[in-house]
């Protein structure tokens, strides 16, 4: 049996990964110096991403998860968002850190960005680890961004291709046939 994606081309080394979770987490620490953080990961796609994340940042960190779908076995979003599980610690008062994936057309965390604001957080900040600014369709405020990323399908370190490839350590971009 062949092995999926086993010739995709890197585009993120899992040492370029590591580093930036590093720098990320350095960023984080000297913006929240002295406080208490809650950072949450919308599964599935960035629980490999915050797992790297929270151990650079050098503060009292607690942990939560957020399900969110708008692709189901596609490629593409469907445009539709839904809640697939909900926070167990409730945010209020609460400084807030989400943790994704990727950000494509924006229209996934334009939703869960206005959920969390009727949480009333002390304070709401985005990290991507990747951003694909050329699909975007609705302007969303980024924070923290790992890497920008052309237009293609990317998979590894999290994201994955019909819920395979997750476990790749590295970024790599799948060749799609456009009739697919």
């Amino acid at each position: 049996m062949r092995k999926r994606h086993q010739d995709m081309d890197v585009l993120i080394s899992a040492e370029a990964l590591q580093q930036r979770c590093r720098e990320l987490g350095e960023q984080i620490t000297a913006d929240f110096e002295g406080e208490e953080i809650h950072v949450i990961a919308v599964l599935k796609g960035s629980f490999i991403f915050l797992a790297d994340l929270v151990r650079h940042i050098d503060l009292d960190v607690s942990i939560d998860f957020l399900g969110l779908s708008s692709y189901g076995s596609r490629r593409e979003s469907s445009g539709v968002v839904r809640m697939t599980s909900d926070l167990a610690i409730p945010i209020k008062g609460r400084h807030v850190v989400v943790v994704e994936d990727i950000i494509d057309t924006g229209l996934t965390m334009k939703y869960l960005l206005e959920n969390m604001k009727t949480r009333m957080p002390a304070s709401l900040k985005i990290c991507t680890l990747l951003d694909k600014p050329e699909n975007r369709q609705v302007d969303v405020p980024i924070d923290y961004v790992g890497f920008e990323v052309p237009d293609a399908f990317v998979v590894g370190y999290g994201l994955d291709d019909a819920e395979f490839s997750r476990h790749i350590p590295y970024i790599g971009v799948v060749q799609t046939d456009k009739n697919e």
